[in-house]
């Protein structure tokens, strides 16, 4: 009896390690995928941590305060960047942040932060049901995100999987303002690029991205073309200002992440986007 009972959990636990799933009580070791356009590796959390130095980070995104972790530098995961590259970050809850080659090599100093099974992190948001995990157990963070002009939105957590890609634009040119549009043609360019460090990690636009969190925002409709203007200045700014959930989950965006010039392109952009659909 003793010996049929083990037979059928060593078949359960073969069929749900095949279907990617754990019994409860049975911790799998958090893993880490890293492609660099050529090669795919796989790293533990054991093996990063024996990479890693111990950093303070002064204002961390996610916790806004200071922290303190285990972190291994950007550059030992993934040593040889194109310039003009980008890399992208996916996060377990859909969240997929595309950061430049450009500013993972600048003046930020990014470094990939590893929760330890013995010293857990705490919840993002304790008071929103659906922040109650904690940003591990990889998250990204930056040493001096203002000298390298990094966005809250630059600061992937719990991330899974790390790889090269071709520039968003590239990828979904539905995303590329039109030229037939002249007037707002420039400031558009300028806005799209402000959309992508700050939007695309939520959103889709025209169905065009890799995120999987927000609404798309220029199908069916454009928040420019059902918000007043002031009042979308408020929503991005302070979304509680707007509206306000217990679930929320779009962070405002303060004149030090993002500057009025710049929500001014993105702005133009969105307007230029929603015009675009005429073209059509």
């Amino acid at each position: 009896m003793r010996r049929q009972v083990f037979s059928i959990v060593m078949q359960l636990s073969c069929l749900m390690m095949l279907l990617g799933l754990s019994l409860p009580g049975w911790s799998q070791e958090p893993m880490l995928e890293v492609s660099d356009g050529v090669q795919v590796k796989q790293w533990t959390r054991a093996a990063l941590l024996a990479e890693s130095v111990e950093i303070q980070i002064r204002q961390d995104s996610a916790y806004k305060r200071p922290m303190s972790y285990r972190a291994v530098p950007y550059a030992k995961l993934m040593p040889k960047m194109a310039a003009d590259s980008s890399v992208q970050f996916v996060a377990s809850d859909g969240f997929v942040a595309n950061i430049s080659a450009a500013d993972l090599s600048g003046k930020g100093q990014p470094y990939l932060a590893i929760e330890t099974a013995e010293q857990g992190w705490p919840a993002v948001n304790p008071n929103n049901p659906l922040k109650t995990a904690s940003a591990g157990p990889f998250y990204l963070v930056w040493l001096t995100p203002e000298a390298g002009k990094i966005s809250n939105e630059q600061w992937p957590y719990q991330v899974v999987k790390i790889r090269v890609e071709l520039p968003l634009q590239q990828r979904f040119p539905q995303l590329v303002p039109s030229p037939k549009l002249q007037a707002s043609y420039q400031q558009a360019m300028l806005g799209m690029s402000i959309y992508i460090k700050n939007c695309a990690v939520c959103h889709r636009l025209n169905d065009g991205g890799d995120a999987a969190i927000g609404p798309d925002l220029n199908l069916p409709w454009n928040p420019t073309e059902y918000f007043q203007a002031p009042y979308l200045h408020k929503l991005i700014r302070q979304p509680s200002s707007v509206r306000s959930w217990k679930q929320a989950l779009m962070p405002g965006f303060d004149v030090q992440t993002l500057s009025d010039q710049d929500l001014d392109h993105l702005l133009v952009y969105l307007k230029h986007m929603a015009a675009t659909r005429s073209l059509k």
